[in-house]
């Protein structure tokens, strides 16, 4: 299904956007540059954590999927950089460092951490490292285990602790340690992607609507007011995308919560004029935020596919292909820019795009979505 939507995606990937962000999106001096302005120029900036982790595993992505280009120097590249300049004394991982690689931000933010669990898991996957990556990340989630556990589920945004908790780093802290089960690492893995299995099917699914909050108090409750109320479209893709993932690889059979998070997205999510995944609405599913920002697409993409190819129901696999092109033609809106393999980002209500230069943390998504799409189209 979807072979010339799959035929574009590996044309755009291998011709235009990796070669574009190793190139330009690299700095030689080390790391990777946070955005390239959309006439191809870098722009120079402070450099979060999470751009240096992302940016590897989508070069790992591209050398995976065929592309020829020096993905392993790439990816090496990235590597090097976050290791040598973002560890802290105590293990975990700064957030924020200047291009030349001096501390700028100590925070070690939940969701950071969660990335450098992944692209370890990738890198050790691909070749780039073993033992070494592997001793690197277990010590890693150690220390988050030791510093950062919650007393019920899941872990502390900060210790002493910082309120609300967030669901988000936990999305990403199950796609890190599904990524090590993925490799046939189980230790400590599997037990923290079980646990933040429970925690989303226990404690964030608003049992109402089916839906899981940004938000929550210190036991895991939605937080107080308008914050408590924020339900993001985009996220519900992607739980819904890792709910089944985790099945396969754990055993687990959550796919009546998948359903009902794909339902939420779909139904509430989705703009009628323009088609796209809206940044976020309310408890009840009114918008209130219109902007439409690229990665929700790439996730709504995504999930689609998976959900297309894991049902033997005729009808609904047909709407879920429907679904899923729909969600391409729509990412192709934020790609049509004059440098080929750039994007934009935040797609207004008035039909406008925000103009500014294309952040290079917007690849990891669409490198997650391909993947499935090429594989759809029989190209990977």
């Amino acid at each position: 299904m979807l072979e010339a939507e799959a035929r574009w995606a590996r044309e755009w990937l291998f011709d235009a956007a990796l070669p574009l962000w190793w190139q330009v999106g690299a700095d030689p001096a080390g790391g990777f540059f946070e955005k390239i302005a959309l006439d191809g120029k870098p722009v120079i900036a402070p450099r979060r954590l999470r751009v240096q982790t992302r940016q590897t595993y989508a070069f790992i992505e591209g050398g995976r999927l065929g592309w020829q280009g020096p993905w392993r120097e790439a990816a090496e590249h990235g590597l090097s950089f976050f290791m040598s300049y973002y560890r802290r004394a105590d293990g975990l991982f700064r957030c924020l460092v200047a291009p030349d690689g001096r501390p700028l931000d100590d925070t070690a933010d939940l969701y950071d951490q969660a990335f450098v669990l992944f692209a370890l898991a990738h890198a050790r996957g691909a070749g780039l490292g073993d033992a070494d990556l592997l001793a690197a990340a277990r010590a890693l989630q150690g220390e988050l285990t030791a510093q950062r556990a919650h007393p019920l589920l899941g872990f502390e945004e900060a210790s002493p602790r910082v309120l609300p908790l967030r669901s988000n780093p936990h999305m990403h802290l199950l796609e890190a340690q599904l990524a090590w089960v993925a490799e046939g690492i189980t230790e400590p893995f599997e037990g923290v992607a079980r646990a933040i299995v429970e925690l989303g099917a226990t404690r964030l699914l608003d049992p109402q609507t089916g839906a899981i909050g940004e938000y929550y108090d210190g036991d895991w409750k939605f937080a107080e007011g308008a914050p408590g109320a924020v339900r993001e479209p985009g996220h519900q893709f992607e739980w819904a995308y890792l709910f089944r993932h985790a099945g396969d690889l754990l055993g687990v059979d959550h796919r009546a919560a998948s359903d009902r998070l794909y339902a939420f997205g779909s139904r509430f999510g989705i703009a009628p004029d323009r088609r796209a995944a809206i940044f976020a609405v309310d408890a009840a599913g009114t918008p209130t935020d219109p902007r439409a920002r690229l990665w929700a697409q790439t996730e709504r993409l995504r999930t689609a596919l998976v959900f297309a190819a894991a049902t033997s129901d005729a009808q609904a696999r047909e709407a879920f292909v429907a679904d899923a092109r729909e969600a391409f033609e729509v990412l192709k809106v934020y790609l049509d820019v004059p440098v080929t393999g750039l994007w934009r980002d935040q797609w207004l209500a008035d039909g406008a795009f925000l103009e500014e230069p294309a952040p290079a943390s917007s690849f990891y998504h669409i490198l997650s979505a391909f993947v499935v799409l090429l594989k759809a189209g029989g190209l990977a």
